[in-house]
């Protein structure tokens, strides 16, 4: 009687391993020459004019709305809120680069706030910011 061989399937493994032993001291070796993806970035020339001082809007707990040009280092005085946007069209015209910040007290509704920046975007004013105090 005579036996029969089964056949055992065996993958021989150890020429791919030295396939990628190779590929590995190839990738190794040229990757110091590989320069990496570097950014041109664009360059800035000093600017001629200095940035324009804002006109300030302060308005206070009171009520009370004062009107400070730091472009003339002016001190603040006091405007009527009817006349505000008068005054402030007034001025964006001299100076219509000029940005608008408004300085309220920390107790005034914030809805008084709205009022000053909706007047103001009513007179054709963009540039407008609201100043704070950084914290301690």
């Amino acid at each position: 009687m005579a036996r029969t061989r089964k056949q055992v399937a065996q993958i021989n493994v150890v020429p791919m391993i030295d396939v990628m032993l190779v590929l590995l001291v190839i990738f190794m070796v040229t990757a110091p020459f590989i320069n990496p993806g570097q950014v041109d970035l664009p360059s800035v020339g000093k600017t001629a004019q200095s940035p324009a001082q804002p006109l300030e809007i302060i308005i206070k707990e009171s009520g009370e709305y004062q009107l400070r040009n730091r472009a003339t280092g002016g001190t603040a005085r006091v405007v009527a809120k009817s006349a505000l946007a008068d005054e402030i069209a007034a001025l964006h015209r001299a100076l219509p680069d000029q940005p608008v910040v408004i300085a309220a007290d920390r107790n005034v509704r914030y809805e008084e706030v709205m009022n000053t920046m909706t007047l103001l975007q009513q007179a054709q004013i963009t540039r407008i910011g609201l100043l704070a105090r950084p914290a301690p």
